[in-house]
């Protein structure tokens, strides 16, 4: 086989292999919009999604906004913020989401900062720990192409929860969705998920 068919082929399926992750992500993504969130649940778990020195990205600040939400209507919920602080980071993500929530109108006293957390997977490990329970009802909150990993790891963790999708802003979803397919495929591999 020539050198040009060699990469005519790689480069098809390098596109097949990525519709195929748009519309698995996009399917789930959907879905999550679908499912029943439950009133008064124990905990909500607000994932972190980078900051801008401290500052929270766009697709944090929905992710903050979708529990703020859910905080407001169901007073007895408490929020796990749940996120470290990056290299390019003034703050811990949970640090900055507990500010925001406040500034949101949510009670100090009903938000739980985990700040160790550097991935998805420890955001449940760490969660879990602090939640120590697993008859409580939880929710995870994050953007909604990022659900369908993050209830995987989170009920492997033996949490009881749902998905409450935040919206993805749209100029990251091309990378965003290459990006989780790619992760999915890393928590496979390690038996994650």
């Amino acid at each position: 086989m020539g050198f040009l068919k060699v990469v005519t082929y790689t480069v098809l399926i390098g596109f097949l292999a990525y519709l195929f992750c748009i519309v698995f992500i996009g399917v789930h993504s959907y879905l999550q919009y679908k499912q029943k969130v439950p009133k008064d649940a124990d905990y909500v778990i607000v994932l972190g999604a980078g900051l801008k020195k401290n500052k929270p990205t766009r697709a944090l600040r929905y992710r903050i906004e979708t529990a703020a939400k859910y905080a407001k209507e169901n007073k007895n919920t408490k929020i796990i913020v749940s996120g470290g602080k990056g290299k390019d980071e003034l703050i811990s993500e949970a640090e900055c989401m507990k500010v925001e929530l406040i500034k949101l109108g949510i009670d100090e006293k009903k938000i739980i900062k985990e700040d160790l957390s550097t991935n998805t997977y420890e955001n449940m490990k760490f969660s879990k720990k602090i939640i120590n329970n697993n008859q409580a009802k939880g929710i995870i909150v994050t953007n909604d192409y990022h659900l369908f990993r993050s209830l995987k790891l989170a009920k492997k963790q033996g949490l009881n929860v749902v998905g409450l999708p935040a919206k993805t802003p749209k100029v990251i979803i091309p990378t965003a969705y290459i990006r989780e397919c790619l992760s999915i495929l890393k928590a496979t591999y390690y038996k994650q998920i």
